[in-house]
Order: C-alpha cells, then sequence, then structure tokens
C-alpha cells in the first residue's frame, strides 16, 4: 500500500457470516476477518470492533460501504433508512444497521443490499468492467439480482427484487415451487433450494439423466426470468453468480434458451453474442469488492455537501 494513500472499508453482511475489509480494492487488501452473523447487537459490535481494531494499526479509513442482506430500507429521505425491514432472519427485523455503525465509526458509510454491492464490485473489477449498464444475477439457494443502470443501481420503492419474477411452468415438471408468497415464481423454481427439493438432494449430488434434466430445466427459468429482465432493463451484459451458476454447461444453455426465448426481437447482435451472458469473475469477493465502491461513494458523496 502506498505511503499516504486513503484506505476504505467494506462490510458484506450476509444471512449466515459476515466479511470485513480494509483496503482500496480487491487486491489490494490490508485487513479481512470473517465471522458468523450472529444477533443484531453483537454482529454489529464485531464489525466496529474489526475497523477499530484495524484503523489503529493500518491508520484512518476515508470511508465505508455496507452490502448488507435485506430487505433494506434505501430511501435516504424516511427516518428508518439503512435499516433491514421485514427480513426472514431471526432478530434482524427493524435494526437500525447504517446508524449504529455510523454513530460508532464517524466516518461516512455507504449502504446497499448485498446484491447490488456484488453487482458494483463487478462493475468495477470483475465481468462487467467498463460498462454502466448491466445485470447481476446470483443464483444460489434463492435468486437476487442487481440492475445497474447509468452506473447506479436501480432502487425505488424498494430494491429490484429479480428473484420473484413469473415463469411459466416448462414441460414435463411437476414441481410447484416453494416460495412462500408465489409459489413458482423464478427462485420458486429455479433456486438451489427448488432444486433440492425437486429432486430429493442439492444439484452437486446430481448426476447423469437426472444433472442433464436439472439442467434443462435451470436453463428454461432462467432464461424466461432474464427475458423480462432484458426487456425491462435493457443490460449490456449479464453476470450470472452464484453456486448454482457453475452447474456442468448451465451458461451455454442459458445462452441458447435466452436467444430463443426474445424471439428474434429487437434481434441485436450483441444479445446474441458470448459475451451477453457471462460468469461473475470475483467469486467471493464479489461482495467485499462491492462494499468498497460504495465506500468510495459515500466519501464522494460527504465531500459535496
Amino acid at each position: 500500500m502506498s505511503p499516504g494513500r486513503a484506505l476504505y472499508g467494506s462490510v458484506e453482511s450476509g444471512g449466515t457470516k459476515v466479511v470485513c475489509l480494509v483496503g482500496t480494492s480487491p487486491s489490494a487488501v490490508v485487513a479481512q476477518a470473517r465471522f458468523p452473523t450472529g444477533a443484531p447487537g453483537e454482529t454489529l459490535a464485531r464489525v466496529v470492533d474489526f475497523f477499530g481494531r484495524a484503523t489503529q494499526r493500518h491508520g484512518p479509513l476515508a470511508a465505508i460501504g455496507v452490502a448488507s442482506f435485506g430487505p433494506l430500507e434505501l430511501r435516504p429521505n424516511l427516518p428508518t433508512y439503512g435499516f433491514t425491514t421485514d427480513t426472514p432472519k431471526p432478530g434482524w427485523v427493524d435494526v437500525d444497521v447504517l446508524g449504529s455503525l455510523a454513530r460508532e465509526l464517524k466516518v461516512p458509510i455507504g449502504i446497499d443490499t448485498d446484491v447490488n454491492g456484488a453487482a458494483l464490485g463487478e462493475g468495477r473489477w470483475g465481468a462487467a468492467r467498463g460498462l454502466d449498464t448491466y445485470v447481476y444475477l446470483t443464483v444460489e439457494t434463492g435468486i437476487g439480482g442487481g440492475a445497474i443502470v447509468g452506473g447506479r443501481p436501480v432502487r425505488g420503492l424498494v430494491h429490484t427484487e429479480m428473484g420473484h419474477v413469473a415463469v411459466s411452468r416448462r414441460p414435463g415438471d411437476d414441481f410447484p415451487g416453494n416460495c412462500p408468497f408465489h409459489g413458482g415464481c423464478l427462485e420458486g423454481m429455479a433456486g438451489g433450494t427448488a432444486v433440492a427439493d425437486r429432486w430429493g438432494r442439492p444439484a452437486e449430488q446430481l448426476t447423469g439423466d437426472e444433472l442433464h434434466r436439472a439442467v434443462e430445466l435451470e436453463a428454461g427459468y432462467l432464461a424466461e426470468g432474464l427475458r423480462s429482465i432484458v426487456y425491462c432493463t435493457a443490460p449490456e451484459r449479464i453476470v450470472i453468480g452464484g453456486g448454482m451458476s457453475v452447474l456442468p454447461g448451465l451458461l451455454p444453455a442459458v445462452r441458447a434458451e435466452l436467444l430463443k426465448q426474445l424471439g428474434g426481437y429487437p434481434g441485436l447482435p450483441e444479445q446474441a453474442a458470448d459475451d451477453f451472458v457471462v460468469p461473475a469473475e470475483l467469486g467471493a469477493m464479489a461482495g467485499p469488492a462491492g462494499g468498497l465502491v460504495l465506500a468510495f461513494r459515500a466519501e464522494a458523496q460527504h465531500d459535496t455537501r
């Protein structure tokens, strides 16, 4: 790290673990910690303690970015800005994540969802470098997505919920869907939990004809969901991450099925290119990298006040 260069903090707060780091990029990290997501008070105290010890050793931070599980309140004009809202995570409903950290750490702090953070990280250092309008979709236990349009995450009354777009049942699939809100939405039919429930075991344990059929169904549902997302956001690229994305042959199947689903409209050659639907590049560092981007933006916003 160059002497006198500003340092930034990042927090990726997930449903099961928290990752904290200090640095300037995913390849320039001077301190890092990982610990389980526990009760709110205990977890946030550990975040504060990490940054306290890191600044003692490496110097003050210019800003911190938080990429957190949600749902989150992200409307700055509301008194609950930066709170978790109706999250299924026990004990975390209506927790003032942003305010709690800001009061203790006393530096500018930016906050967004974990998936928007991962999208920003992939845009700065990963598979969407050089683009300002793209989509990041994570296919894990559930499915979530972040749309970056004009270089900024799309959000309004709430952040985007791409995992809950409607999809049609694929021929021969009698699985009812397991989303508690919508049954057979994209997440309910193609999330990791849905795949495990459909086949009676996790996707990574499937082999032979079952694996082939699982990839076929997964590609069909993902492509149909992406069709809606493509028409609504007009992305230059779609980046797919998460554990399910590494299923053998999945991404080529998604590319082919998406072209079929688009039906030749609007017929853009970019949408037929191999680099329109691509795998994420940053892996587990996508969220923490996005936290650094949120920190950069929080510092810039603070400096213009």
